[in-house]
């Protein structure tokens, strides 16, 4: 599949090539798994540029056998001479190597042999005037920056630029579904579940389901017997928590659920809240699977799960496991039947997502709002609120994955909700929007107050006009 949304990651890795031509120089590429980080390294070096994978099940002794033959075909070292030793490998690529090498899951030298990083630091600062040089060093958040590159490391302080890989925009997913055939709305399911990572959408080349709908593509990821990402979820996560899994897992679950508030997972979880709040702390501060939804009036905040994909695979298959390796009938009928709530849900943040896009107006906060009905004090919510301080104007917003919706209804809804809404009550400008498939009835003002209404052929043309316009 072509090569996708990254022409700025490339650009800054150019940058860093023209400036090794100078003096040594290094670049961390870090982020989460599945996100990206080999296809855009292997897109980046050429022909004459080395690439090493660090395979954490190999000794130190099989690895740097392995090494040394990529040496030696690229003709580095001589047919009779040996590396048998780190300080012999890094001697022979700092003196006699010109141009990028590429550590590929460097942080698992951890376990292969952890004398490496202070043998590379040592050649680093021995050699730091050393021109035509380029190191990469590719890897996870949590193994490369918050452990390796770490304050108390050996190679604190040893990379030049730090490049954060994140997951792609709505628009490169756009423009990567349009290659597999799929329709928009498809596009859109998936991204529900797949977010902005590459990999779940180059398996669907991979399995030849150019052009299939999501549910068949959901049956043959996710449902079918020995089904291709049965364990992904699992894998990810062994690899990150390791042997201190298990509660991490739970406060997933319970978040995925609906438990939002840490008192809501303790109940669900049957425990103190001061016995999950180390872990809940770890979730947020240093794995980065849970962040916080904040009101845009207000100080109150709820917990969500910041990947897309964990968020799926622990609202249906992580409570009951047992009933997903059988595949039992009922089990696999009720995720079908449950699935496009599921997908409703994630249309909101879709939907938030792509109004900049939209603009009907300019906006100086956005995002999602809640509280309290001063009548009879029930749980009002706002899917997106828009305000714009400088101008007094405030937009309240409903997303319905639903066909043929009725806007004046859902704008007589919002309308009431928004006298909740207590913001330059006496002195602002209201407005409405309508997000839905489609609409059996639009709207373009209520009361004298503007209305806009988006379907998804709407959202779809917006995000073709954003891509052909580079914004």
């Amino acid at each position: 599949m072509r090569f996708i949304d990254r022409e700025d990651e490339i650009k800054l890795l150019e940058e860093a090539r023209e400036l090794s031509k100078r003096k040594l120089y290094s670049v961390c590429i870090f982020g989460p798994r599945r996100v990206g980080k080999t296809r855009l390294v292997l897109e980046f070096i050429r022909d004459t540029d080395l690439y090493f994978f660090v395979n954490k099940d190999k000794t130190s002794e099989s690895l740097l056998h392995e090494f040394q033959e990529t040496l030696r075909e690229r003709n580095i070292i001589g047919e009779l001479e040996v590396i048998d030793d780190w300080d012999k490998f890094f001697k022979v690529i700092f003196e006699r190597f010109n141009g990028v090498i590429v550590f590929d899951e460097f942080q698992n030298f951890k376990f292969v042999d952890p004398s490496v990083f202070s043998t590379l630091q040592k050649f680093i600062d021995l050699y730091e005037n050393r021109r035509n040089l380029l190191i990469i060093f590719c890897g996870s958040l949590i193994g490369l920056v918050k452990k390796v590159f770490s304050r108390k490391e050996p190679l604190y302080g040893r990379v030049k630029r730090r490049l954060r890989l994140r997951p792609l925009s709505i628009s490169g997913v756009y423009e990567m579904c349009k290659e597999l055939k799929l329709s928009f709305e498809t596009m859109l399911k998936l991204y529900s579940i797949f977010g902005g990572f590459p990999r779940y959408y180059v398996a669907i080349e991979d399995e030849n389901l150019e052009g299939k709908p999501f549910e068949e593509i959901i049956e043959k990821f996710f449902l079918v017997e020995n089904a291709m990402f049965e364990d992904e979820v699992n894998m990810i996560l062994s690899i990150e928590f390791g042997k201190r899994k298990g509660l991490y897992y739970d406060i997933l679950c319970a978040v995925a659920t609906g438990c939002r508030r840490i008192s809501e997972i303790a109940s669900f979880l049957q425990r103190r809240q001061t016995s999950i709040t180390r872990q809940l702390n770890e979730l947020i501060r240093e794995f980065e699977y849970l962040t916080y939804e904040e009101q845009i009036l207000g100080k109150k905040r709820l917990l969500k799960i910041s990947h897309p994909l964990i968020n799926f695979w622990m609202r249906f298959f992580y409570r009951n496991y047992s009933l997903y390796v059988q595949r039992n009938p009922t089990f696999i009928a009720k995720i079908k039947r449950e699935i496009n709530a599921y997908l409703g849900e994630r249309f909101e943040e879709i939907c938030r997502e792509l109004f900049p896009k939209l603009a009907p107006m300019k906006y100086t906060k956005i995002g999602k709002h809640w509280g309290k009905s001063p009548l009879d004090g029930s749980t009002y919510e706002i899917d997106i609120l828009a305000i714009n301080e400088k101008t007094n104007e405030i937009l309240f917003a409903e997303c319905k994955w639903a066909e043929n919706v009725d806007a004046e209804k859902i704008v007589k809804k919002l309308a009431k909700i928004a006298e909740y809404v207590r913001w330059n009550v006496d002195d602002r400008i209201e407005h409405f929007a309508v997000f839905a498939k489609s609409f059996s009835k639009r709207l373009k003002d209520f009361d004298g107050r503007k209305v806009f209404c988006y379907s998804l052929r709407d959202l779809e043309r917006a995000l073709v006009k954003t891509r052909s316009t580079g914004s």
